[in-house]
């Protein structure tokens, strides 16, 4: 394409940009806090404020019972396909609608998007609904000024990524409902990422017998074999220290304990303790072989806690939640990055880099039945600016307005 053609994106983009802004403060104004994962009514929302732009998106429901089994309440996925012609590529356009809970420190209405200083505040405003906005009015743009006569483009906004995504983008290609040839899906920063970390999640239940503070010796403290199990896992971080990604982006494991519950009372010997642990994994790892070895840790952990005990001693129970295979570059994924690559120099001014992320992602999903795929979108230059997942999550709107523009650019070169 000409640079005036580039131009009239960016120009069209400009125009219409209050209208983005709008867009994307609707969709932030409806909850969905996963869990309990009730995500149906916000798919609802995105369609009917999708249609007046002539986007017509189809409903997929997943059953009840699977998403029930899943942990969550409901999950509708939405496809809009925009048909051009035969000969081109299909291209598809990736956001999640499900986020994690609020939490507490927030200084701003978590969902009510509000705008202050150029930026607005709320859940998902930076991962990922603003999203839902860079990829909608890009691909408006791209109709009204490119008009593209072959391929195709796909938005694709889901609603599982927070669970791993076997339900959102996972549920969608199992069941044959798309099949593109490239995608982009919501990015985080400013780079052009195009690998991350696998992501193992286990519930660990360590079960041993209630007593009375009073007479300690009459029971079997879970706490305190669950203590030893931590201790055990956490020591594992060291370890990680000496094995290095080769990766851009990427440094080495890392083991953490998000959550723990158990005990009645405090005058209670805790009877039974449950924890739950995230095993970040680099792509150079191989996932079978992590998960062996946590077990193995938390076992010989257990046989160190009973030895010499009177009692049975603890026992556990270990439940696999997620594992999550790292995202590797594929070949194909060369367009993808030069595209965005040159046009992200040109909007913003300096060339964005291709890099991994120790963040876990549903891309991996795509990249795993083929199909090339980054993550790049309205992101900030750092994910901690963003405030993701923590209070005051908020997006710059001239990200907003750039990386729009950016994608808008980068579809008219891949549809040509």
């Amino acid at each position: 394409m000409s640079t005036s053609a580039y131009a009239a994106l960016d120009a069209w983009i400009d125009q219409h940009f209050d209208e983005e802004v709008a867009f994307v403060q609707a969709l932030v104004r409806v909850p969905t806090d996963t869990p309990p994962g009730n995500n149906a009514p916000h798919a609802d929302t995105a369609a009917q404020l999708l249609r007046p732009f002539g986007f017509e998106a189809a409903k997929h429901p997943v059953p009840a019972d699977a998403v029930h089994a899943y942990g969550m309440q409901s999950i509708t996925n939405l496809i809009v396909r925009r048909d051009y012609g035969p000969g081109g590529r299909t291209i598809a356009l990736n956001a999640h609608g499900d986020v994690v809970p609020p939490g507490e420190g927030w200084t701003r209405d978590p969902y009510g998007a509000e705008v202050h200083d150029g930026k607005m505040y709320g859940r998902a405003t930076a991962v990922s609904k603003g999203d839902f906005g860079t990829f909608t009015f890009a691909l408006r743009a791209l109709e009204a000024v490119a008009k593209p006569k072959r391929g195709a483009v796909e938005l694709h906004f889901t609603y599982d990524e927070e669970f791993g995504g076997e339900l959102g983008p996972g549920w969608l290609l199992e069941q044959g409902l798309t099949q593109p040839d490239l995608m982009i899906a919501a990015g985080f920063s400013y780079e052009v990422v195009t690998a991350h970390n696998g992501c193992l999640q286990m519930e660990v239940t360590v079960h041993g017998k209630m007593a009375h503070a009073a007479v300690p010796h009459t029971g079997i403290d879970a706490l305190q074999g669950a203590a030893a199990i931590m201790n055990r896992l956490y020591a594992e971080n060291q370890r990680y220290q000496a094995i290095s990604s080769q990766v851009p982006g990427i440094k080495h494991p890392y083991l953490n304990i998000g959550r723990i519950e158990g005990g009645t009372n405090t005058n209670v010997i805790p009877g039974k303790v449950m924890f739950k642990l995230d095993r970040r994994m680099i792509p150079e790892e191989n996932p079978a072989e992590v998960e062996a070895h946590i077990r193995q840790v938390i076992a010989d952990a257990v046989d160190g806690f009973n030895a010499g005990r009177a009692d049975e001693g603890i026992r556990v129970e270990i439940k696999r939640l997620l594992l999550a295979n790292a995202m590797t570059p594929l070949p194909g994924n060369a367009p993808l990055v030069e595209a965005i690559q040159k046009h992200g120099e040109a909007v913003f001014g300096e060339k964005p880099a291709a890099v991994g992320t120790p963040l876990y992602t549903d891309v991996r999903l795509y990249v795993e039945r083929g199909i090339p795929g980054v993550i790049y979108g309205a992101g900030p230059r750092t994910v901690l600016e963003s405030h993701a997942k923590r209070a005051d999550e908020r997006l710059d709107l001239q990200d907003l307005r750039r990386a729009t523009k950016v994608v808008a650019r980068t579809l008219a070169d891949l549809l040509q």
